[in-house]
């Protein structure tokens, strides 16, 4: 078979009438040239079916057109459906991703930030809440943490708050005789912290029946299953006879309590609600399905690899302006009623 021929520089410069030096600066420092110039040789590339050395180009111009992502664990429904989001903002924006799985450990995780660095990334998604935000921002590169303490960097976080509201507001349209909340323990710097707060405020505002039980649930099935058993147990033994609306701080946690009331009962047995957090994948698939705030992760993935494409954009500049504070946004979540509060 005939093989084409690799065009080079050399070929798109006399194919333009421009130096080598100019048809690089497009390739590096496209802003260094005049809008017309740069359409000129656009087109050129086109006309000769030019096809980049991806490889040449990192070793020319120290850009990798790849950005690093530290994510906690991928147990959680909602980190794995966010991690596939973001992955496949690829064909939006053009750049790689390269994944590290957390395990809670600082170390290990700055090791992890060192590794990514050395492959020269050009910005780096936080999900994982292991690194103060303080350290992370004195890293070289751009930061946009998602759905953790934030304080000195830019980040994309769902309403935490309106989300928690949500759900107390469908539980009690429901006249349940207590509303309980599960969750962690969690710092108010935590956005996920809304959850607790939205439905505490809520609560005291209409004066219902409530309470917040606390408890690590965990990451291995075996071990939520006995985690949320024993929360199970407890809200029998106290609230027997009793209509009761039960807000789970995510879906995953949700199932898991569903589950084990259908395994004992054959239903959802009448007395109980159930709503969850994030509208991953497993509230719709679940043996019923899962009302719940769904926190538009398509959305939050979309915003965040945004966000820092425009901060990695800027320092390309010739005059970089970069920012003085970082920038907050905030997706409005959406109330979703299925099966679990619907019966």
């Amino acid at each position: 078979m005939n093989r084409k021929k690799n065009i080079t520089f050399d070929d798109i410069a006399k194919y333009t009438n421009f130096s080598k030096t100019t048809i690089s600066r497009y390739f590096n420092n496209p802003d260094s040239l005049t809008l017309k110039n740069q359409e000129i040789i656009a087109q050129a590339l086109v006309d000769l079916d030019y096809k980049e050395n991806k490889v040449a180009r990192i070793l020319a111009s120290g850009k990798t057109e790849f950005i690093g992502i530290v994510i906690p664990f991928l147990h959680n429904h909602y980190h794995l459906e966010m991690l596939t989001q973001i992955l496949l903002t690829y064909e939006q924006f053009g750049y790689k991703f390269l994944v590290f799985i957390g395990n809670g450990e600082k170390e290990t995780e700055r090791q992890y930030i060192d590794e990514l660095l050395a492959y020269k990334i050009e910005g780096l998604l936080i999900l994982s809440f292991t690194i103060p935000s303080r350290e992370l921002a004195d890293l070289p590169i751009p930061i946009v943490t998602i759905e953790r303490e934030d304080k000195y960097v830019s980040s994309v976080n769902t309403d935490n708050y309106m989300g928690g509201v949500q759900a107390t507001s469908l539980l009690a349209k429901h006249g349940c005789d207590i509303l309980i909340h599960l969750n962690t323990h969690t710092s108010p710097s935590i956005p996920s912290y809304g959850r607790i707060k939205g439905f505490l405020d809520l609560c005291e505002e209409k004066h219902l029946n409530q309470r917040v039980i606390y408890k690590d649930i965990g990451t291995e099935y075996e071990t939520m299953k006995k985690n949320m058993g024993e929360i199970l147990d407890e809200i029998e033994a106290e609230y027997s006879g009793m209509k009761k609306g039960i807000f789970v701080s995510n879906d995953t946690n949700a199932n898991v309590l569903l589950n084990l009331l259908i395994r004992k009962y054959g239903r959802l047995p009448d007395d109980y609600y159930i709503v969850g957090f994030d509208d991953s994948p497993i509230s719709r698939e679940a043996v019923m399905s899962i009302s719940t705030v769904g926190q538009q992760i398509d959305k939050i993935a979309f915003e965040a690899v945004s966000l820092l494409v425009e901060q990695m954009n800027e320092r390309k500049k010739r005059r970089p302006t970069p920012l003085t504070e970082p920038v907050h946004k905030v997706v409005t979540p959406v109330l979703l009623r299925r099966e679990t509060t619907e019966h």
